[in-house]
């Protein structure tokens, strides 16, 4: 790890040294590429410095308590305060050199659909997706909403949101699965609990450039919008499906009021869904490698259970309960994900560690 760190430091001031050079400075292009990579090398440089600087310092401490007895005792104390330090800054410090996720930084699209359970099902779609509008508010991420089929109970048969914010794909990738409720519906008379489902996905938003689509594969199908939107539903044609007849995958959007503007939509639906079968079919042979792994699309599993009765919401993955159901379903995820990336940088630490 510390040759690596030498290496990676080195780079960081070549890039430096470049960044002052007025021929470079002048090519804008070739500018903004060199600055964000010495930006993306500025968090490991910073922390492997503080972690020179310690070793540095308990050096000198275990020097002064072997030659100078009088000073032995402040020197020791001095020990014990920066040990903790050191072995604190080198796990952040392995944390930063593990190979990122290409997709962390992108935008999301994110699809929320009501599983079994009928209306009931529907109405919890309908809060997991006010619970994740919510947590993208607070965040301060922009959501564009690009359908929405709802149901006249308040319900929400299903829902596709564009999340756009930085970091949005890193903080959201390990929602993907089927998220279930127990609780007593509104319409029980007897007080019984019952349980259901929807299932979340999320895709990284991609670009035209990362993924092709080409137009002769598209079977594109204008349709009369349908639910909630006033005057204007039902009266043009202007909802879009769009099948990719080489995949089979199907996508729809009817929440704009012009063809062009839901086909434009449907398509980076399209290209995101492409984009995580290219990923899928890609990382199958290291799918049941890691407990949180998403990218194979299965999202037939329960990840999450919300109990509405005892205020209670488990991950099932890494066993991680909140006993605050009513601050998670406002949005308050954070402690939740928080865990979650955790427990992933915890799993590819031990992968790292036995040479996977």
């Amino acid at each position: 790890m510390y040759k690596r760190l030498e290496e990676v430091e080195a780079k960081y001031e070549g890039l430096e040294r470049q960044l002052g050079d007025p021929e470079i400075t002048q090519d804008v292009q070739e500018y903004q590429r060199i600055a964000k990579a010495h930006a993306d090398l500025t968090d490991v440089v910073a922390q492997y410095r503080v972690y020179r600087s310690l070793n540095q310092q308990i050096l000198e401490a275990r020097q002064m308590a072997e030659s100078d007895p009088e000073m032995r005792e402040m020197a020791e104390a001095e020990l014990n305060a920066l040990q903790p330090q050191l072995a604190a800054t080198e796990q952040a410090l392995r944390i930063l050199l593990l190979p990122t996720d290409p997709n962390d930084e992108k935008n999301v699209i994110m699809e929320i659909r009501a599983g079994t359970g009928g209306d009931e099902a529907a109405l919890f779609a309908g809060d997991i997706f006010r619970m994740y509008s919510r947590y993208a508010e607070r965040r301060r991420w922009r959501v564009e909403l690009m359908d929405l089929q709802e149901i006249g109970i308040g319900g929400v048969k299903e829902a596709v949101l564009n999340i756009q914010g930085k970091g949005a794909y890193s903080q959201l990738k390990f929602e993907s699965g089927v998220h279930r409720v127990q609780r007593v519906p509104a319409t029980e008379s007897g007080g019984r609990i019952h349980t259901s489902a929807a299932t979340v996905a999320v895709l990284p938003e991609v670009e035209d450039v990362e993924v092709t689509i080409n137009p002769d594969d598209l079977q594109i199908d204008a349709f009369r919008a349908s639910g909630a939107g006033g005057q204007h539903v039902n009266k043009t044609s202007s909802a879009i499906r769009i099948t990719h007849i080489p995949s089979g995958i199907v996508v729809a959007c009817q929440d704009e009021r012009s063809q062009f503007q839901n086909k434009d939509k449907a398509i980076r639906m399209l290209r995101a869904k492409l984009y995580e079968a290219q990923l899928a079919e890609r990382d199958a042979a290291h799918s049941e490698q890691r407990r949180l792994q998403v990218g194979s699309g299965d999202r037939s599993e329960k990840i999450r259970t919300y109990n509405f009765p005892q205020s209670r919401v488990t991950d099932h993955r890494i066993g991680f309960t909140i006993h605050n159901l009513t601050a998670v379903m406002d949005g308050d995820l954070d402690p939740m994900i928080q865990r979650l990336i955790a427990e992933d940088q915890a799993d590819r630490l031990q992968g790292d560690g036995d040479g996977t």
